[in-house]
């Protein structure tokens, strides 16, 4: 029976968080409905992942989605409840926090933001990336979600009235009475370790938050293992399918096109038009994808503009579509390409980099399940669908995870090695 909840904000961060625990051999499984009852789940399943999709609603809806969550795993008893926020602090941190503790009726509910294997650190409660203020880095430039606050009680502040404690050590002395949520530096995955086993210790484990970085030490601590399960043969293609605008990524993208890999950008009209796969010109521009996806191992198809240009915003001001519909409308038309190329019998590993690029695809594919495999790098995540009666490996990133030869790397592992087994 589940013995762990987690409710992610995106769909990349519930597969990296759920992938801990995965590849630990925990009976691991990732749903999209955030309306999920619990009522039918497969009493096998340890560790369940809601993807609840709140990062882009407004601050009381994401609160009143989450708050649903808590109030019927409560009722189910599940032991343990873990709300999954970004490692650069995007979304609706305070709301959602809040909403898990009031759901739960606790009285402290411990947030470890930090991720200390990709030098995102918190220190005395003020939240760095690569040793910049988290607003100061290229988070805070995002042009959908800009994180505008490195501290981590102000950012829960913006949204939330609940009482924030500070703590620079796990054994610090939280002030008791009102329910609190309590922040926690950490600066290693040392440093994480021992917060989660002293919490454990205390019986205070049962309310948390943070991001991939706590979870990875919890599998142990739980007893959450298992026999971990051979991967089969990948595939001797490489498709790269990118929604993310994220200047990590986008360096991630030149570099692979520099290394080799075949680019396809998509025009303006091309990803914001609706219906444009069904004209004639859209039928002819996805045969000359297909036909170099097939003909070439590496390839990426990309949603960015070449760098500099706004031929996208321009596209989108002169046919008044706003900008969060440019977004929905992009995943959207990505979602729909890869599974034409799948449906044309396309054998490829295919890695969908972004959230809403993996959100897009599994609602074109009307799947709404998801079991991770292993993590072949930090926040980049192997996993299993099916797809009426076949099965396929996919792969999944944050736009902001990984360094610039990602991608050059990812594709040597997945073709030239052919790997069998995660381990």
């Amino acid at each position: 029976m589940v013995k762990l909840l987690i409710i992610a904000d995106d769909f990349t961060g519930a597969l990296d968080t759920a992938v801990q625990f995965a590849s630990c051999g925990a009976i691991t499984r990732v749903v999209m409905d955030a309306d999920y009852t619990f009522e039918n789940m497969d009493q096998a399943i340890e560790v369940l992942v809601i993807n609840a999709e709140t990062r882009h609603l407004q601050s009381d809806q994401a609160y009143e989605v989450v708050y649903k969550i808590v109030d019927r795993a409560c009722k189910h008893e599940i032991a343990y409840l873990f709300k999954k926020t970004d490692s650069a602090l995007r979304g609706n941190i305070g709301s959602e926090l809040t909403a898990m503790l009031e759901a739960a009726k606790g009285s402290h509910l411990h947030f470890i933001p930090a991720l200390p294997r990709l030098n995102r650190i918190t220190k005395k409660g003020i939240h760095y990336i690569d040793d910049v203020l988290v607003h100061q880095s290229v988070f805070g430039k995002d042009p959908f979600e800009p994180v505008t606050n490195s501290s981590v009680s102000e950012m829960i502040s913006m949204q939330s009235q609940m009482p924030v404690n500070v703590v620079e050590n796990v054994d610090q002395i939280v002030p008791k009475g009102e329910p609190s949520i309590i922040v926690y530096d950490a600066e290693t995955d040392k440093a994480l370790q021992e917060i989660a086993e002293k919490l454990y210790k205390r019986d205070e484990l049962h309310l948390m938050a943070g991001c991939a970085g706590f979870a990875s030490v919890l599998p142990k601590i739980l007893n959450l293992s298992g026999k971990v399960k051979p991967i089969s043969k990948n595939k001797s293609r490489f498709l790269v399918v990118c929604g993310s605008v994220n200047p990590i990524t986008r360096a991630q993208l030149d570099y692979a096109e520099q290394k080799g890999f075949h680019r396809i950008r998509l025009s303006a009209e091309q990803k914001l038009s609706e219906g444009y796969l069904e004209t004639e010109q859209g039928k002819r521009a996805f045969e000359s994808w297909k036909a170099i996806c097939f003909n070439n191992p590496k390839c990426i198809i990309d949603s960015n503009d070449v760098l500099d240009e706004t031929r996208t915003l321009d596209y989108a001001i002169q046919n008044n579509i706003a900008l969060d519909e440019v977004r929905l409308r992009i995943t959207k038309t990505l979602g729909r390409v890869a599974k034409m190329l799948v449906s044309e019998g396309l054998e490829s590993t295919i890695m969908l980099t972004g959230g809403d690029t993996l959100l897009g695809f599994m609602n074109q594919v009307q799947i709404s399940e998801i079991t991770p495999l292993y993590e072949i790098e930090p926040g980049t995540v192997l996993s299993n669908i099916q797809i009426k009666e076949k099965q396929y490996e996919i792969l999944s990133k944050s736009g902001g995870f990984g360094d610039e030869q990602l991608l050059v790397n990812l594709a040597q592992t997945l073709i030239e090695e052919i790997k069998e087994a995660a381990v």
